[in-house]
């Protein structure tokens, strides 16, 4: 169901957000997880409903810490919004029950740290029913949380019957289901980080869909290595290397080209003040760790990204955090920017990257739930979209 057929005036309507944001202290440090949140709590508020909003923050391992209280939260966002927010003592129990019952049309509670108590990653069906206690409608804009099937995100909908999405959540389904379905052409996959093993279901579902793939950052090696490419003391998945090659022959059975490092910018030891080497061969000699995409590399991937009808990028090319290995990162980046088709950034690091580098409103989109995202890349249903459904 979409958000614009809910008739939620007068209703008790438990919004699932993901404020799962950073803090130092009793300060939000970054705030668009909550930003983004805004148009829906604003429509809601405008409809009449009775909003009981809901969020995780942070790992408390089912036990009531407080500087995993979501207080910050509700201060800040009472801030944007320009109006008081209620915070509840709890997320669940007669005195939140109490609260819920007391809003008026248009008022906001939100709760406490659903993680809390145990059962929300638990997904236990008697939580899921002490949440079911003060709630008429549910709606989920929590896109980062959509591949959890917690309490909050899969079970309480499931008990409902069913749910709206809320406009983040389709706005992001409505985007890589076009990016999935039907992308614009020439359709190219960038993909980088550290492991070979986080994007394997990524690179197997997406091998049949793009025109190329372009590889970098720690993963990179792994396929060097299946190449029979001298990869130096660079960081490799030996189990994988196999399952690296294999890609390789399918996309080449299939015309995708696949595009890996021609050189690197490497460094004896791993760590950030390191001396750069470049290194301007496929190979890297020995004692010597690629750390980032090289120079003739960059403007090869930039050029592919640049010209691209669709791109997806999920993944840094490099160790991006340190300068001196960031440069990798920073031209993909900007080639994304530049690019006149679709550019989706697939959340988590390459979020980060794109952020830092002030270039996140040069793009079509980018995800606000690296694992969700990952997920959807993969081809998978996630439970938190399924259980809108009442399944």
């Amino acid at each position: 169901m979409k958000l614009e057929e809910l008739e939620p005036r007068g209703k008790r309507v438990f919004l699932r957000v993901d404020f799962n944001v950073p803090l130092e202290g009793t300060h939000v440090t970054d705030d668009v997880r909550i930003r983004e949140a805004l148009p829906t709590i604003r429509l809601l508020r405008g409809k009449g409903a009775r909003l009981v909003l809901a969020s995780h923050l942070g790992r408390p391992k089912g036990k009531k810490t407080p500087e995993f209280s979501m207080k910050p939260v509700a201060e800040h966002l009472g801030k944007l919004l320009g109006a008081p927010v209620k915070l509840a003592p709890d997320c669940v129990g007669p005195d939140v029950e109490k609260l819920v019952a007391a809003l008026k049309p248009g008022e906001i509670l939100l709760l406490e740290n659903l993680r809390w108590h145990a059962g929300e990653e638990k997904n236990d069906p008697a939580f899921v029913a002490q949440l079911k206690a003060f709630t008429d409608l549910f709606v989920n804009d929590a896109f980062g949380a959509s591949h959890r099937a917690h309490a909050s995100v899969a079970g309480l909908p499931i008990a409902l019957g069913g749910g709206a999405a809320g406009l983040l959540v389709q706005k992001e389904i409505d985007c890589f289901r076009q990016v999935l379905e039907s992308p614009k052409r020439p359709f190219v996959a960038v993909l980088g980080g550290a492991k070979v093993a986080d994007k394997i279901p990524v690179l197997t579902n997406l091998v049949s869909k793009v025109n190329a793939l372009v590889i970098g950052g720690g993963m990179a090696y792994t396929f060097l290595r299946a190449k029979g490419v001298a990869i130096g003391a660079s960081k490799v998945e030996d189990g994988l290397v196999g399952t690296a090659r294999e890609i390789m022959e399918k996309a080449r059975a299939q015309g995708v080209e696949v595009m890996l490092p021609s050189d690197h910018v490497a460094a004896r030891e791993f760590k950030e003040g390191a001396e750069p080497y470049a290194v301007t061969t496929p190979e890297i000699g020995e004692g010597l760790m690629g750390l980032d995409i090289g120079g003739e590399t960059r403007r090869r991937y930039a050029a592919r990204v640049e010209t691209a009808g669709t791109v997806v990028w999920n993944g840094p090319m490099g160790v991006f955090e340190w300068a001196a290995f960031a440069e990798g990162t920073r031209e993909v980046a900007n080639a994304m920017a530049r690019c006149k088709g679709v550019t989706v950034v697939g959340g988590g690091d390459s979020a980060a990257a794109i952020a830092k580098f002030g270039l996140a409103d040069k793009v079509t989109h980018v995800s606000t739930g690296g694992g969700a995202s990952l997920e959807l890349l993969e081809g998978k249903v996630l439970p938190g979209l399924s259980a809108l459904e009442g399944r």
